[in-house]
């Protein structure tokens, strides 16, 4: 089973990206999404961008995410 996680794109420069959530930030690979800007939700699985997300899917995802973290500690 995979999972990819919603992160906000920080900075870009060429085809990289800083995403970040939570105040983890992570240097992903923008390769599959070329057009993605400042700002933006993308989601993010084995260091990549792999698609768009709006901001409310992505903050809804992100709660039930932190909701599963806090069952499991």
């Amino acid at each position: 089973m995979c999972l990819a996680i919603p992160m906000r794109v920080v900075e870009i420069e060429g085809e990289w990206a800083v995403a970040e959530v939570d105040g983890v930030s992570r240097k992903v690979r923008l390769d599959l999404l070329p057009d993605v800007s400042l700002g933006e939700y993308v989601l993010i699985h084995a260091g990549l961008a792999i698609a768009k997300v709006d901001a409310v899917s992505a903050e809804e995802t992100l709660s039930l995410l932190r909701s599963l973290a806090g069952e499991v500690y």
